[in-house]
């Protein structure tokens, strides 16, 4: 009977997995880097300068922007950033199809989209966080090297993070990790689904990081056409 027992063979399937796309897109490098030169120039003015000047106030201390990040305004909207939009747009919308979803009546919305750079004087990062009611978040970089910070995934499963055991192996990608790093370069595209957990570890910086943050929702399409028809009426009014 034992002997019986050790010839019953499983099948392994994998299930709930959380998909990845990454792309090297280089053609937008040129231009993304000249219109977000502007929009940090604009944040630094405006943002990022006041809050120094406070928190310098506060401490007693001339620390500049030592663990700051420039972060702009939204620019989906801007003429200039189209070509870079539309692109992304429709790569999320692709991502989502491709992964079983029913997007019929429906419409896809940038939610925002905008860029960040991280503190020249090092100490730069973002703790890990998910952006609520989102469907697709995605990354651009457009200045990044084996100097700077990265982008880190978290598994997004709960019930898995609350019952996590240790690995076997650590330097191994398994069904075991529960993160994932990626090393990128000026031009690689990163889609994960929304509500994927991200982090960036602290940066020394020794070199510049920088790099455009965009998320999707996606809503019914007669909610869609209600919201412009009544922001259209308040324009008129």
């Amino acid at each position: 009977m034992e002997g019986s027992h050790s010839k019953i063979k499983f099948s392994s399937e994998a299930y709930f997995s959380t998909p990845v796309w990454t792309a090297e897109c280089p053609v937008f490098l040129e231009p993304m880097l000249k219109l977000t030169d502007r929009y940090l120039k604009k944040s630094r003015k405006k943002v990022l300068q006041p809050a120094i000047k406070e928190r310098d106030k506060q401490l007693g201390a001339n620390l500049e922007d030592f663990g700051m990040s420039n972060h702009s305004e939204s620019f989906n909207a801007d003429p200039k950033a189209k070509q870079f939009v539309d692109f992304c747009g429709q790569r999320s919308y692709e991502f989502l199809d491709w992964c079983g979803f029913n997007l019929k009546n429906c419409s896809i919305h940038f939610t925002e989209c905008w860029v960040q750079e991280f503190s020249s004087k090092g100490a730069g990062h973002h703790d890990i966080h998910a952006h609520w009611n989102q469907h697709v978040t995605g990354f651009y970089f457009l200045k990044a090297s084996n100097k700077t910070s990265m982008p880190v995934l978290h598994d997004p499963r709960p019930g898995a993070m609350m019952t996590k055991l240790p690995q076997k192996d650590e330097t191994k990608i398994t069904f075991a990790n529960p993160a994932v790093h990626y090393k990128v370069k000026p031009g690689t595209m990163i889609i994960i689904p929304g509500y994927t957990p991200h982090q960036y570890p602290i940066d020394m910086g020794l070199e510049p990081f920088r790099f455009v943050h965009w998320n999707i929702q996606v809503v019914p399409s007669a909610i869609s056409q209600a919201t412009s028809m009544r922001q259209k009426n308040e324009k008129n009014a």
